[in-house]
């Protein structure tokens, strides 16, 4: 009766703000005791909306009641204090929103720390203990707290639900099964559970597997991740440093033409001031021998001018203006055009490479990207629509069908002259540049064609192997005829093997770089595959011999 004497004083003298012993306590009107603080703290709070109530009862008092601490709570605090009163739970094991509270607590619920699934109730760690002491509640069945336990009491016979009825996949008492699930498989709950965890467990063992190769897999791209930092660093490294070489290296141009300049300058001014000492001296000489002639022409004395005439000293030889060759004023000019013609080079050359450059760097692709075509259905998901470029067209090359079908003739067509037409050999390149993912298909009539791509800076002029597709490295051909298959790149060629068709479909994955053949029927068969070696634009290519025609079929 003491300890119940001392829980009730407990709650009696517990703040409901602060939860904790009262301080300083106060009651106010209602007859509800607060720390002074507490309830001055919450006032103050309400006195913005012009109100003072009770955090408890919520009567409310106008005008604002004085405080005057409570003596006799006061004492009774310091008084329970020294008969050893504990200090009220921790705030921390009321129940909280996520909380289960405590089914048996009353007043201000604790947190549960267990569900008894038998029982169908929830129990704080004081409430729980019975079930630890009494020998029939230790075989109740305890589980985390769960706020889900009236889901075990059926709704139609308010009885907990220990059967599964496999028929209709649901958990049901031992009334349903003499009512709507007569007849009906049903096993007991716990034998159910014992097949879903069977089930359960391999499941986990598939989802583990899943998590282990998911892992490799992380691991796998952190060290890819690691290999692309390092890549690209190293990259960085070396192209600061190859292009602060370059800038090296025209600085010491720049020097070199300025030191050379300096130099034919100073030897240039120093001939020129040479010869002009030289004639400054002459000019000197002759105005003396001039004041001399100007002299003996004002004697008066006949025969003292005549005894003076001949002492006269010769001239010595005179600088001939003709051997002053000045040239036109352009001087270092020349230097200059020089300079410049080699900037404009330079800078054509950086542009062209510039691109390359950006293109390489656009490009990377690791992984992400989509697998291969398999079928063919897949191939024209890629379909480009390519034309032929007239203005590379060899002039025995007729073209029509809006520039798609190319024809080889015995005459020659009147093509204007242009810097991109093949001269000799009977080629032509595509209009539009490859990039990304390609696929196109070339129907062909006659002996033989060749299909190919191309780098836009193959050579036009002339009959070496620079200008012929397939024997240079800077293009790739595939020879068709009746017979066989021909692959030719950079003067190698191989023989392949495969069905004969009159249309072949061309793969380029630029990205990847990959070029592959195929020849085309009801199905498609793999010819060769290559995989050029820059990431510059590719073009289209047809090689032909007379009497062949091809065609770039829509295949849109």
């Amino acid at each position: 009766m003491a300890q119940k004497g001392v829980q009730l004083n407990r709650e009696t003298i517990t703040c409901s703000i602060c939860l904790d012993l009262l301080k300083d306590p106060v009651t106010i009107p209602c007859g509800h005791s607060y720390c002074m603080n507490c309830i001055k703290s919450f006032w103050d709070e309400e006195n913005r909306k012009g109100i003072h109530s009770c955090p408890q009862c919520r009567q409310t008092f106008t005008p604002r009641p004085a405080l005057v601490k409570s003596t006799v709570l006061a004492e009774l605090v310091e008084e329970l204090k020294k008969t050893g009163l504990q200090a009220a739970p921790a705030d921390h094991c009321y129940v909280g929103p996520e909380d289960v509270a405590c089914d048996v607590c009353t007043g201000r619920k604790l947190k549960a720390i267990k569900s008894c699934l038998v029982c169908l109730v929830s129990y704080c760690e004081k409430h729980l203990q019975p079930h630890y002491d009494a020998a029939k509640l230790k075989k109740h069945k305890l589980v985390a707290p769960s706020k889900k336990l009236q889901e075990n009491i059926c709704s139609r016979h308010d009885e907990v639900m220990k059967i599964f009825c496999r028929t209709d996949q649901q958990s049901i008492c031992y009334l349903c099964t003499m009512d709507e699930h007569q007849g009906h498989e049903t096993v007991p709950a716990a034998a159910e559970r014992t097949e879903k965890q069977k089930e359960l467990e391999v499941r986990r063992l598939n989802i583990q597997q899943r998590i282990q190769d998911r892992e490799k897999d992380v691991k796998l791209l952190q060290q890819e991740v690691e290999a692309i930092n390092g890549s690209a660093d190293k990259a960085v490294e070396d192209s600061e440093k190859m292009l602060t070489e370059l800038i090296r290296l025209i600085q010491k141009r720049s020097s070199d033409v300025k030191q050379q300049v300096r130099s034919q300058q100073e030897t240039e001014v120093s001939r020129v001031k040479e010869l002009q000492e030289k004639l400054e001296q002459e000019i000197a000489e002759l105005k003396r021998k001039d004041a001399e002639l100007e002299q003996l022409s004002h004697t008066e004395d006949h025969n003292q001018f005549l005894h003076n005439y001949p002492s006269l000293s010769a001239l010595s030889e005179s600088t001939h203006s003709s051997s002053i060759n000045i040239g036109p004023l352009r001087y270092f000019e020349d230097v200059t055009a020089a300079v410049s013609e080699t900037r404009d080079k330079l800078q054509d050359i950086l542009r062209e490479e510039w691109t390359n450059i950006l293109v390489r760097v656009a490009e990377v692709d690791v992984l992400l990207s989509p697998s291969e075509p398999k079928t063919r259905a897949g191939f024209l998901k890629y379909s480009c629509e390519i034309t032929l470029d007239p203005n590379t067209a060899h002039r025995k090359l007729l073209l029509s069908e809006g520039n798609r079908k190319v024809t080889r003739m015995k005459q020659q067509q009147s093509y204007s002259d242009h810097p991109d037409r093949f001269t000799y050999w009977s080629q032509v390149l595509s209009r539009e540049s490859l990039t990304g993912r390609c696929y196109w298909e070339v129907e062909w009539r006659g002996e033989a064609v060749f299909i190919a791509v191309a780098y836009k800076n193959i050579s036009r002029e002339g009959d070496s192997d620079k200008c012929a597709i397939g024997a240079n490295n800077k293009s790739w051909a595939l020879r068709c005829d009746t017979n066989s298959y021909i692959f030719f790149h950079n003067k190698v060629q191989t023989d392949v093997p495969g069905p004969r068709s009159s249309r072949v479909g061309v793969y380029l994955d630029h990205r990847a770089g990959i070029l592959s053949f195929y020849s085309v029927s009801e199905t498609m068969t793999l010819l060769p595959e290559s995989r050029p070696h820059s990431l510059r634009p590719l073009y289209a290519g047809l090689l032909f011999f007379e009497g062949v025609s091809a065609e770039l079929i829509k295949l849109k």
